[in-house]
């Protein structure tokens, strides 16, 4: 079995890839919160896209622990918005806040709303991964992106650490995420994270 570590403390994201990798001979494991004893300061995203920031996460943590490990960004987008207002690499962060899941789903609510109750989003996603420093893997790009509908009523339902799931709709049906089949849940942007973690399997 080969190991990787991600580099989240989310661990609703940690699920969401073992998921994914579920059959593949792959261990994921969260990333520790401190090294030798010594806890471990967390690492400012600078980034201003989501490739950015992954690298930067990811060569950061590397340098801690000089093992392979991943790391995972992603930058949201909705349609109606000006450039200067579009959350981007900041989803959580708004006006110098960390916001909580619940206050997440509180403005992003707000935010729909003054759009009308929908409005088609997008999210680019970006994954870096650092084996050792003679092989690195990274890519952003179609197979990992989607677009989606985002509502102004949320569901009841909640994920931790994925709190816009409770206003996100699937583009087809017009359903939300949390109603849809298992059948209508698998979509490119799963298949795209496997294809990329199959692509470094062999380098592990």
């Amino acid at each position: 079995m080969k190991e990787i570590i991600y580099a989240t403390t989310n661990t609703g994201k940690l699920n969401y890839i073992k998921e994914i990798i579920k059959d593949l001979n792959i261990k994921i494991f969260a990333l520790p919160d401190n090294k030798d004893g010594k806890k471990i300061n967390p690492i400012y995203e600078s980034g201003k896209t989501p490739i950015e920031n992954a690298k930067i996460k990811a060569t950061y943590y590397y340098e801690y622990f000089k093992t392979p490990l991943f790391s995972c960004d992603s930058g949201l987008y909705i349609k109606g918005l000006p450039v200067e207002k579009q959350p981007g690499v900041n989803v959580r962060r708004v006006n110098g806040e960390n916001l909580t899941d619940e206050k997440m789903i509180e403005y992003y609510s707000s935010l729909i709303n003054k759009l009308g109750g929908k409005a088609v989003a997008w999210y680019i996603n970006a994954i870096y991964c650092i084996i050792d420093k003679n092989k690195i893997f990274s890519y952003s790009g179609e197979s990992i992106s989607e677009k989606f509908i985002l509502t102004d009523l949320p569901h009841k339902k909640r994920t931790k650490g994925f709190p816009l799931d409770s206003l996100s709709m699937d583009i087809n049906s017009n359903k939300y995420y949390f109603d849809l089949t298992e059948n209508e849940k698998a979509n490119k942007v799963s298949s795209g994270f496997k294809t990329f973690f199959e692509r470094i399997l062999n380098y592990l």
